[in-house]
């Protein structure tokens, strides 16, 4: 069960994990327009991709972006949020830098992280323990005839035939794309991957581990279903090694610690 903690305190290049391989789960929500104090942390990378969007995903890329370099800073690196260098991971499955996870460059840390978007919506994984992926997806205007179809194993397409609702279909279907997208995620792969290969369990409640076969990012992974209330689903998935708990923290306490 993923639990409310205290919000951490600044400790050193990895904050309070010390050696504990637990995740810290970060979410909120940003405003349509753009805050000039959020773009003004961009990087020049960050700062083209904020120019390239129209209204309001610019205001949601810049103020989710934002976020992510004040809670890394204030809580776990100890800089000013201008400051941190954000770089990728080589592709495992094509030793590309170009699509590979996200890491901190500088300054030097363990941290592994992880960020996803929904709307106005975002979700932080950080953790000092192994490689972290996080999805969250809000519920409402989906199609999910062709989705299903491409995303589902047959397993899964068949229990979403069960299910009641539209709402209860929507909420089944979602439960299995944002643990598959948060396994990808960790893996380092992305939705490039065959979905329908991959089979998340969604009939079951989490934690569940999940055997993934893919030849470059073969493994076991961990993963758990982020209780963000009515309306919203969101996963997060680590090796299944790492057993450290999941606590769940909104961006009020960031602002506030």
């Amino acid at each position: 069960m993923i639990a409310q903690g205290p919000a951490p305190v600044l400790g050193n290049s990895i904050g309070r994990f010390g050696r504990s391989n637990a995740v810290h789960v970060w979410h909120g929500r940003v405003t349509d327009l753009p805050d000039p104090a959020d773009v003004a942390l961009l990087d020049a990378a960050e700062l083209r991709t904020y120019q390239g969007r129209s209204a309001p995903f610019d205001g949601h890329y810049a103020g989710a972006h934002a976020a992510v370099r004040r809670i890394l800073a204030d809580h776990y690196l100890g800089c000013p949020p201008a400051a941190i260098r954000f770089g990728r991971h080589l592709c495992p499955r094509c030793a590309d830098g170009a699509h590979g996870r996200p890491k901190v460059v500088a300054p030097a840390t363990r941290l592994d992280f992880s960020l996803s978007r929904s709307g106005p919506y975002w979700l932080l994984g950080v953790t000092a323990g192994g490689q972290v992926g996080i999805d969250i997806e809000v519920h409402g205007g989906r199609d999910l005839g062709g989705m299903a179809e491409v995303a589902l194993s047959d397993g899964e397409l068949a229990a979403l035939e069960a299910a009641g609702s539209e709402q209860e279909r929507e909420a089944f279907f979602l439960r299995s794309w944002t643990r598959k997208e948060a396994i990808l995620k960790a893996a380092g792969i992305g939705i490039v991957a065959e979905l329908r290969s991959l089979d998340v369990f969604p009939q079951r409640d989490g934690p569940v581990s999940i055997a993934y076969t893919d030849p470059a990012v073969r493994g076991v992974w961990r993963v758990e279903d982020v209780p963000l209330g009515p309306g919203m689903s969101a996963a997060v998935a680590r090796d299944h090694q790492e057993t450290g708990p999941v606590l769940l923290r909104s961006s009020t306490s960031a602002l506030a610690a």
